[in-house]
């Protein structure tokens, strides 16, 4: 479904099937968000993230919950 979502903004889909975890831009364009806002969520911990080097990874299966409470 959230794949499919993606798909719809892009044209084309970026999600592998068996996919883990998102990147703070994959979020970002899933809710269509600033940069700040996607931020602010992963700070107030509203779903699970993991920092990883530099990066930041959503956990997918915690996003995608969140996401279906909020649709």
């Amino acid at each position: 479904m959230f794949e499919e979502r993606i798909a719809e903004l892009n044209g084309v889909s970026k999600t592998a099937p068996n996919k883990k975890s998102y990147t703070v831009a994959e979020i970002r364009q899933i809710l269509g968000i600033s940069r700040p806002t996607a931020y602010k969520l992963i700070n107030q911990n509203v779903f699970q993230s993991v920092r990883l080097n530099r990066g930041i990874r959503i956990v997918k299966s915690s996003f995608d919950a969140w996401l279906e409470t909020r649709e």
